[in-house]
């Protein structure tokens, strides 16, 4: 059975469709982190008419702010356009199709569903925008279209520090590309020399009318780096990004390499796999255009293993690249003949079992310590169900078919970490039962915010006969979350409370003030908790992998209400 050159357009609407569906579903129903709440209380402040001290990232907060002043300043409105961005990347194969061929519709339904990209997508921040806004200027330019180029280049260079990262891993690369030629008899190419010439002339051509880039990027980064001018002042913090990343170079980071690279390992088994056998086989054949994706990718993770001030996300511009390799190496076993059917099935139907019963073994050792002699008589269960069906697989190839062992594994393979890549992608999400602790958002989220919130609306109820017109006043928290939280409501930031005020709502870290504690009744809550990564055993680690579950430390708050708000048990305050 031949595989079309080009993939069916309804592919590709059905690849977006599923990404803005994981994008978009529940997407305020997680409260914000600090991180995140730090930009979207700009954007906030600028719909009341203030002027904020715009951060390193404009980009995000001047697309926001519309949003947030027309639907108001919803959790789900503070992460929409990260999501749409997230989702609008998926359509970014259709613009090279005509190098990605029919790999190009695995690549989108790769970018749909990785877990990293789902992540950063569902953060109220402009990491996604920096690597949409780039890939789509950089799709454009490579189609001549530079007026389109110009747009986004400039929308890329407003969404914030992440876009440096990308430039600098991006020019690297290119840099190294130069010395990259394929094989005489590379397999990629019939006429390599002569297609690089005329490759080298495009660029060329491009280079020589890049004026005509110039007045959409200069418009557009005027446009939108002033709100129109609504907000004049943004456009000075477009550079306040290169300063921070380079700060982030002399910071120190608590990420560990060696955590780093369990990431991709934890959430991109699939798409790893096939990028290194890709590359492998693109280097032994000498394919440039897999040469030059593996030299990009490289790049790009030694950059981020060698920052000192390394994040989880910046793991996101090597994983373009690996999609990318996983995508066109998918596609070279997508096509199978109408006869190997029944027995391409069954290797799938024995491999899928034996890798099923691997899963079990491995989650049953979850709960049993290691070393003992349960635990190694499952270990050796584990083992030996694997050494099996590694041994089925070469039984079948060298009695029966190669290709027949080879395909079926390989779709048995698709399938089995398909399922476990879906949960990943719940699980960043959010949109599992429990909420669970991800390497991919490894930042502090408040815990019992919604509980906080609720009693906080319940006691101005009962005070004042209205949910949001009791103030609380905050004392020495440093959270912009707790303040995005309370954002309906006024609220003071204190470092000290004065002794000759009593306001009704004071919140305070988890400290005993005897002043407060004469007058007020408190109320703790768990506030941020933190993951102990660092400091896990390989029990968690196990435990992690199966359930989502690890040990971390509390921060907890109280909330404290002046005692007379309860004289009498009528629950009333007089109106100021």
């Amino acid at each position: 059975m031949n595989s079309p050159t080009k993939s069916p357009g309804w592919l590709f609407g059905l690849a977006f469709l599923v990404a803005i569906l994981v994008r978009l579903f529940q997407l305020g129903a997680l409260p914000l982190s600090d991180y995140e709440a730090e930009f979207a209380l700009q954007a906030m402040n600028i719909t009341r008419g203030l002027k904020p001290v715009l951060g390193a990232q404009p980009g995000y907060v001047l697309l926001t702010t519309p949003l947030l002043y027309i639907f108001g300043s919803t959790n789900f409105m503070a992460r929409l356009i990260p999501a749409l961005a997230g989702s609008l990347l998926v359509l970014l194969p259709l613009l090279f199709e005509h190098r990605l061929k029919r790999a190009a519709i695995f690549v989108a339904f790769f970018l749909a569903l990785d877990p990293g990209l789902v992540a950063i997508s569902r953060q109220a921040a402009g990491n996604i925008l920096a690597i949409t806004f780039f890939l789509f200027a950089w799709a454009y330019w490579d189609r001549t279209q530079l007026k389109q180029a110009g747009i986004f280049a400039a929308l890329a260079m407003l969404s914030g520090p992440f876009i440096w990262a990308g430039l600098l891993a991006f020019g690297i690369s290119a840099a190294l590309m130069q010395f990259v030629s394929p094989k005489p008899d590379g397999a990629e190419q019939a006429h390599p020399e002569s297609d690089r010439g005329v490759e080298s002339n495009q660029e060329a051509k491009k280079l020589r009318n890049l004026k005509d880039a110039f007045p959409s990027f200069l418009i557009t980064l005027f446009a939108v780096g002033t709100l129109l001018l609504f907000v004049p002042y943004g456009l000075s913090s477009v550079f306040k990004s290169l300063s921070v990343y380079i700060n982030s170079w002399f910071a120190i980071s608590d990420l560990t390499p060696a955590r780093l690279l369990f990431t991709l390992i934890a959430y991109q088994p699939l798409t790893l796999v096939l990028a290194l056998i890709a590359l492998t086989r693109g280097w032994w054949l000498g394919q440039r255009r897999v040469m030059c994706l593996s030299i990009w990718l490289f790049v790009s993770l030694l950059l981020v293993i060698f920052n000192p001030g390394r994040q989880v996300t910046d793991l996101a511009w090597m994983v373009i690249p690996m999609l990318v390799l996983a995508g066109m190496e998918l596609s070279r076993h997508a096509k199978f003949f109408d006869e190997e059917r029944r027995e391409i099935s069954g290797v799938m139907a024995l491999v899928l079992f034996m890798l099923a019963y691997s899963w079990l073994a491995f989650a049953s050792l979850t709960g049993i310590p290691i070393p003992s002699e349960q635990g190694n008589s499952m270990l050796w269960l584990l083992g030996g169900a694997l050494v099996l069906m590694l041994f089925s697989v070469v039984l079948i190839a060298a009695g029966w078919s190669i290709r027949v062992a080879k395909l079926g594994s390989l779709y048995a393979l698709v399938i089995a970490f398909g399922i476990y890549n879906f949960s990943a992608v719940m699980a960043v999400a959010g949109l599992r039962a429990n909420i669970s602790h991800e390497l991919w958002t490894s930042d502090a989220r408040p815990a019992q915010a919604e509980l906080l919130l609720k009693t906080v609306n319940d006691l101005s109820e009962w005070g004042r006969g209205d949910d949001h017109s009791l103030p609380v006043t905050i004392v020495g928290v440093k959270s912009p979350a707790l303040v995005w939280l309370l954002r309906e409501r006024e609220v003071n930031l204190v470092d000290t409370l004065d002794i000759t005020t009593s306001p009704e709502l004071v919140i305070t870290y988890q400290q005993v003030d005897p002043a407060l504690a004469a007058s007020y009744r408190g109320q703790d809550f768990i506030w941020n908790q933190y993951p102990n990564w660092n400091i896990s055993l390989v029990n968690d680690w196990m435990r992690w992998l199966v359930l989502r579950k690890m040990t971390d430390t509390d921060t907890a708050i109280i909330l404290w209400v002046r005692a007379d708000v309860f004289i009498d048990g009528s629950h009333a305050l007089s109106n100021p």
